[in-house]
């Protein structure tokens, strides 16, 4: 990841962690690595943890940041889900996947979409 992207992603899930919390989701974790992945996000919100994977992009760009988490992406996202919910106690816990995309507009606020249940496992 050059150094431009990895701004943009630090960035991108800075916007994410304030608006989540915005729609009243209580932050668990930021950037939990292990079991081969890392959960940009892990929030919880009415006894349920989410965890977040956020997506950035440029307007314009070919990709949009939806089309960005590929089949392999998903398991491992599932992987490091199972992995935090087993350190953290809460292996029985009723939890969901969030895609939170940001379409960056260069000279206008950013554009933000959350879909829900995007990981079914």
């Amino acid at each position: 990841m050059g150094k431009q992207s990895a701004q943009t992603g630090r960035e991108s899930e800075d916007l994410a962690a304030i608006y989540l919390t915005g729609l009243g989701y209580e932050l668990l974790a930021r950037n939990f690595r292990g079991a081969g992945g890392e959960l940009d996000i892990v929030c919880q919100k009415g006894g349920v943890i989410y965890f977040v994977e956020v997506k950035a992009r440029r307007r314009g760009t070919m990709v949009r940041p939806a089309e960005a988490v590929t089949p392999d992406k998903k398991r491992r996202l599932a992987s490091c889900a199972e992995y935090w919910l087993y350190c953290h106690g809460k292996n029985t816990a009723a939890c969901s996947f969030l895609l939170l995309t940001v379409e960056i507009c260069p000279g206008e606020p950013s554009k933000i979409e959350l879909v829900e249940d995007f990981l079914h496992w």
